[in-house]
């Protein structure tokens, strides 16, 4: 969700001019924290969950079905849950939900973090449950909260797609299929995509490939763009190179921002043990995303990715030309980077994109660390003289190198020792697939690490599962000192992996074999569950829950969510991505030419609806009997 302050934001025009202000003081904000807090020991071992619905309203009638755009008034009503709401519930019980990007976007986050022993871990599915129970009593009539990554009919032209119906073009996404409508109407979002958009240059650029069927034509060249005539700026942009052959091409920041997913949060009893399970956690970001796969529909085609990252990485890019490597670095003084510190330069990767360093100091760590990371030199100096160790100021640093994108006048000048605004205007803006947090100023919140690459899966089962399958993995790493350290190079190439169609299937991953940090190539069956030089993952977390005094109801449940992840793994279940994909191509009403048209959108749609309710079984993505155990719980 990012940093929600109340306020009056600046122009990308006034704002540019600010950028180093916040840099200096978001830097001293930092240290602040950090000279503070760096002693601080033994904060117990509690995480939680983000989790994001969609508000689609299912018309039986019509058969349509649409975003629903009410996301304020939904929130509003969420906001007078109470007790009562949720019998035998507590006042810290009672979860929160905020705003997202999308107006048809609803976050949820459990009331009171979540330990790590057996009863706990068995309270999450119970408390996603009530999450969803209370978003939907809270709905229209035909509108359901759904946890789906994308909605595949996002930005079609041929029809409506939300409800109520607007007309793209806005002002803050200059877009051809997204209304500036869909922006959640907190300044902060249409701000943040205006300016993206003005520091860039030009629009966002997001090229998906096509899923080419039977009937779809070779080349594909999208029929919804205006290739014979312009009439707005915009057009001239898809005709002249920003729309490619052979893919879905997307133009605005909602089209990534616009699709869910589930984060899981860990708090660890200091900076180091954060910094050890950021680094440990690393490697596994690629096998979760591939695992946990769940949009291959974008605008109304099927893509030939099963997964958002790159979409969301495109979306949010709001690199200029020169940082991208499409100008002269004598372009630098045209409007863009405004960074008195660093020189224009290459930047490899969006804002939005897998995690660039490790953050421990070990020799290993060190070696592995092959990528090249850009940094602002001011602050990489500041923080050595500070006695910060060189990897975590090599961290920030790098986070450092970007430019602010939304800056509030009320928001200038703030105490250093008490604020951690403008830090967090760049933490919050530098979207990895792992995230190191620093404690806020005050109360008893400790040092943190966010681990976000997984998609959002449709049932909560699922999403229980695998938030609950990472936290063991973070007690394996601290109880049991692996240590799978792999060339950062390798993990990058693992997430585009980890994006292909079928990548269970398709796909083999680079991973740390034996003591030596040497890799090799295995499949996701393998890496979870274990070959003759790999214990796998799932092994290990039954060899820790072996010394934990679990119930035996409490074993089987938590043995119920690895078998669910296992299958997956070896491909004897489908991925989200994978069913979805099936469901289209098995439609009587598709034509084999990609397009998932508004009749197969509402069938697929209520299909997943009805299974999440546990009303419909669902062979081959979720285990036999599902629906009873959905309905009795």
């Amino acid at each position: 969700m990012g940093l929600l302050s109340l306020g009056t934001p600046l122009a990308w025009s006034d704002a540019r001019e600010l950028s180093e202000h916040v840099r200096i003081h978001g830097i001293e904000q930092f240290l602040a924290v950090w000279r503070r807090l760096r002693d601080r020991q033994g904060d117990a071992a509690l995480w939680g969950d983000e989790l994001e619905y969609m508000v689609v309203v299912l018309d039986p009638e019509q058969k349509t079905a649409r975003l629903s755009l009410r996301q304020g008034e939904i929130l509003q009503r969420l906001s007078q849950c109470c007790c009562s709401d949720v019998p035998g519930a507590c006042p810290a019980d009672m979860p929160t939900f905020h705003p997202e990007y999308g107006r048809y976007m609803i976050e949820s986050t459990p009331g009171r973090p979540f330990g790590v022993a057996g009863a706990e871990l068995l309270r999450v599915e119970r408390d996603m449950l009530v999450r969803r129970r209370l978003t939907r009593e809270r709905l229209r009539p035909h509108e359901v909260p759904m946890t789906i990554g994308s909605f595949p009919r996002l930005g079609v032209t041929d029809t409506a797609f939300t409800d109520p119906p607007h007309e793209a073009r806005g002002a803050a996404s200059h877009s051809l299929f997204l209304p500036d409508e869909i922006i959640n109407t907190h300044v902060r979002f249409p701000t943040l995509t205006a300016n993206i958009r003005q520091r860039r240059g030009s629009k966002v650029r997001i090229n998906v490939p096509i899923f080419h069927d039977t009937h779809t034509p070779k080349p594909f060249v999208d029929p919804t763009i205006p290739w014979d005539r312009h009439l707005f700026p915009e057009d001239i942009e898809a005709r002249e190179g920003a729309a490619w052959p052979d893919h879905i091409y997307m133009d605005a920041m909602g089209f990534g921002m616009g699709c869910c997913c589930m984060q899981v949060t860990f708090q660890a009893a200091s900076i180091d043990e954060a910094r050890k399970l950021h680094d440990q956690l690393m490697p596994l970001t690629p096998l979760f995303l591939a695992v946990t796969a769940s949009t291959p529909a974008y605008r109304g085609y099927l893509a030939d990715v099963d997964a958002r990252w790159n979409i969301i990485s495109a979306a949010v890019d709001d690199r200029t030309p020169v940082e991208r490597g499409e100008a002269p670095f004598e372009a630098a003084s045209t409007p863009g980077a405004h960074n008195s510190h660093t020189q224009a330069r290459r930047l490899r990767k969006s804002r939005y994109d897998s995690s660039d360093s490790y953050l421990q100091v070990y020799d290993e760590a060190r070696v592995c660390n092959d990528v090249a990371i850009e940094v602002n030199e001011y602050v990489q100096q500041h923080l050595r003289d500070a006695g910060v160790d060189e990897v975590l100021t090599a961290h920030m640093a790098h986070l450092f190198v970007r430019d602010p994108l939304v800056i509030f006048s009320e928001n200038i000048d703030l105490d250093d020792n008490t604020s951690v605004d403008h830090f967090e205007n760049l933490q919050s803006t530098n979207w990895q697939t792992m995230r190191f947090k620093p404690p806020p100023p005050s109360g008893s919140i400790g040092w943190r690490v966010e681990f976000r690459p997984m998609e959002i899966q449709l049932t909560d089962f699922e999403n229980a599962a695998f938030s609950v399958c990472i936290t063991l993995l973070t007690r394996v790493i601290l109880e049991f000192g692996v240590d799978w350290y792999m060339p950062v190079s390798l993990i990058d190439e693992n997430i585009q992996r980890a994006q292909q169609r079928d990548a269970i299937h398709t796909q083999r991953f680079h991973f740390r074999c034996g003591d030596a940090p040497t890799t090799r190539e295995y499949t996701l069956a393998e890496l979870f569950h274990g070959t003759s030089n790999f214990p796998g993952l799932l092994p290990l977390v039954h060899r820790y829950l072996e010394t934990q005094p679990l119930e035996a109801k409490q074993r089987a449940t938590l043995n119920e969510y690895l078998d669910l992840i296992g299958a997956r793994a070896d491909g004897r279940l489908m991925t989200n991505a994978a069913f979805i994909r099936q469901f289209v191509r098995g439609h009587p009403a598709y034509r084999y030419d990609s397009v998932v048209s508004e009749e197969i959108n509402y069938d697929l749609l209520s299909t997943l609806d009805a299974i999440e309710r546990g009303e419909k079984e669902a062979p081959g993505l979720l285990p036999a009997g599902y629906a009873a155990r959905r309905q009795g719980i």
